[in-house]
């Protein structure tokens, strides 16, 4: 019966030393241990960013999909009375397809966070809950990632009339309490939206590999927690 990462964690990192049937998880080091939770990472971060930065990756996926912002949404109708509604939909696929194109640059970053990371961060992850490699990478990179993303997401709303007006058309609505100041900008909205859809994905990744380490990773990664799991 497999057993949870969790569970396994003490044989992972602090001390390999428990046998298992067939081979002796003893046959592994704590550095090796270590290199197959990064490489296990880096696999899952890489699937998530080539999900993501394909054509579709977030408008095509309900999950992910951004959504025009609150105060688009809200005179959507008036919009369109005023012949505007091409533009609202043009605002919606550009804003989806930046966030694909921005998502594409997530890989360097994400790889590096792995390289970085410690013994005692992979002790954290391992015995975390389901999304604790997420948070890991939320935590360490989503600076950098928002520093990347948004001069991506900038160059693609600024070919919008739309996009352009945004900040007018927002503007007295934010003085007024009717939409969050956070909201107000679309290009940090956009940034913003793209993250939680990474991160959101990399959990699901992350969920795959805890639930099959085997089935879901490769190379040492398969190996370090298919020794785990029997």
């Amino acid at each position: 019966m497999r057993r949870s990462l969790a569970t396994l964690a003490s044989l992972a990192i602090f001390p390999l030393a428990a046998a298992a049937s067939g081979t002796s998880l003893a046959s592994l080091s704590n550095p090796d241990a270590v290199a197959g939770l990064k490489e296990a990472l880096v696999q899952a971060s890489g699937k998530a960013v080539s999900q993501l930065g394909q054509p579709g990756g977030f408008l095509d996926d309900a999950k992910v999909k951004i959504p025009l912002p609150d105060p688009i949404r809200r005179v959507d109708a008036g919009l369109r009375l005023a012949g505007m509604g091409d533009q609202a939909d043009e605002l919606q696929v550009r804003i989806n397809r930046a966030a694909e194109m921005a998502v594409k640059e997530a890989t360097p970053i994400l790889t590096d966070s792995v390289k970085k990371m410690s013994v005692q961060d992979a002790k954290g992850i391992l015995t975390g809950g389901d999304d604790a490699a997420t948070q890991y990478f939320r935590r360490a990179t989503s600076s950098q990632l928002t520093e990347r993303f948004l001069p991506i997401v900038k160059q693609e709303t600024s070919k919008l009339q739309l996009g352009v007006d945004y900040k007018t058309l927002v503007g007295q609505a934010v003085m007024l309490g009717l939409v969050k100041p956070q909201d107000a900008d679309l290009d940090s909205y956009v940034t913003r939206k793209a993250l939680d859809g990474l991160f959101l994905v990399i959990g699901d990744q992350e969920r795959a590999i805890r639930k099959d380490p085997v089935g879901a990773a490769t190379g040492m990664a398969s190996k370090v927690f298919g020794m785990l799991g029997k």
